[in-house]
């Protein structure tokens, strides 16, 4: 096995491209320690960037870091290494939730290789889509990223669709009545008033996308009942296009699994051509959640939902700097 040692330059760049996952309300909860002799990366969750009512259980904070270790993955392997990567390797330490450790120099995979130019173009959109179908080549490409990582993707049509549908409405009237989980979004969500370059994390307004004024696709309105000047209104798509991913298990593995699962589907997206924005207002309400699963199998856990399409690209959102997301130890 090689001894080679990696520049501090390029630790950080791998930091770098694994921060630009997604995570519920860009709270961004992750924090990586780099190991130089034994080459390893540690993934701890930072607990102080949990949501504790929208995400009491942290179930969303692991996904966040799943797909944070996903990007990881993928920015070794294009660096020529191999990615050997373990899932909650100590039952003492709840919070080291995943390492990397970086083996095989020449031995990358080249599934997770050919991802790397989605990584940092990867972002949420919230535009209206346009009422365009996903070719079925599409769709099985999106199936196969996350059947790679251990879940099941599923495209819901006819009356499933529709009552996915009625379940994020029903859930997304719930947050803006909810006067904690309203305090929670304000917290994390940035008006010009507000909005710093020194924040580094949160939802700022030229995120926020127009105001719904028409159409059926699960927005979430990160305004909440503040005016935001110059922010316009547009007609959505009636028949959006969701994707439920799905783990057999409900546990923090199968979180991390998820949260894997649900960045390369992104990742793969990206590179079709495609963009996407969460829909997960329904997953974050327990009587709502176990409702979503397949009505068929009825079996699986529901850990998030996906809205898919061919629209405008989303804008890039504020990223914490590599210093305060990453640790290098001798």
């Amino acid at each position: 096995m090689t001894t080679q040692l990696l520049s501090e330059k390029r630790i950080m760049a791998l930091a770098d491209d694994a921060a630009t996952a997604p995570s519920m309300h860009n709270a961004q909860p992750w924090h990586f320690r780099y190991h130089r002799h034994d080459r390893i990366f540690d993934l701890r969750a930072d607990l102080d960037r949990a949501l504790p009512y929208a995400d009491p259980d942290t179930r969303a904070l692991h996904i966040g870091c799943g797909a944070a270790l996903l990007n990881l993955r993928v920015a070794v392997s294009h660096s020529g290494w191999y990615p050997a990567t373990r899932l909650l390797p100590d039952p003492t330490d709840p919070a080291l939730l995943a390492t990397v450790q970086l083996t095989g120099l020449g031995s990358s995979e080249s599934d997770l290789d050919e991802l790397y130019p989605a990584v940092h173009r990867r972002h949420t959109s919230r535009y209206p889509f346009d009422e365009t179908d996903i070719p079925e080549a599409v769709r099985s490409a999106l199936l196969d990223a996350a059947r790679r990582e251990g879940c099941v993707l599923d495209f819901p049509t006819g009356w499933h669709l529709q009552w996915v549908l009625k379940l994020a409405a029903e859930a997304e009237a719930r947050n803006l009545t909810d006067r904690v989980r309203v305090e929670e979004l304000l917290r994390w969500t940035r008006t010009a008033a507000t909005a710093t370059d020194a924040v580094g994390s949160g939802v700022p307004e030229h995120a926020f996308g127009p105001r719904k004024r028409g159409g059926r696709a699960p927005m979430r309105d990160f305004a909440g009942a503040r005016p935001v000047p110059g922010r316009g209104a547009a007609a959505f798509e009636s028949s959006p296009h969701l994707a439920v991913l799905s783990t057999a298990g409900d546990r923090p593995a199968d979180w991390l699994r998820a949260g894997q699962a649900m960045e390369r589907v992104l990742l793969r997206a990206t590179l079709e051509g495609m963009v996407s924005s969460p829909a997960t207002q329904a997953v974050e309400w327990r009587d709502l959640r176990w409702p979503l699963r397949d009505p068929v199998a009825g079996t699986g856990y529901v850990q998030m939902v996906l809205r898919m399409g061919y629209g405008p690209p989303g804008p890039a959102t504020p990223r914490r700097p590599v210093a305060d997301v990453l640790d290098i130890e001798p």
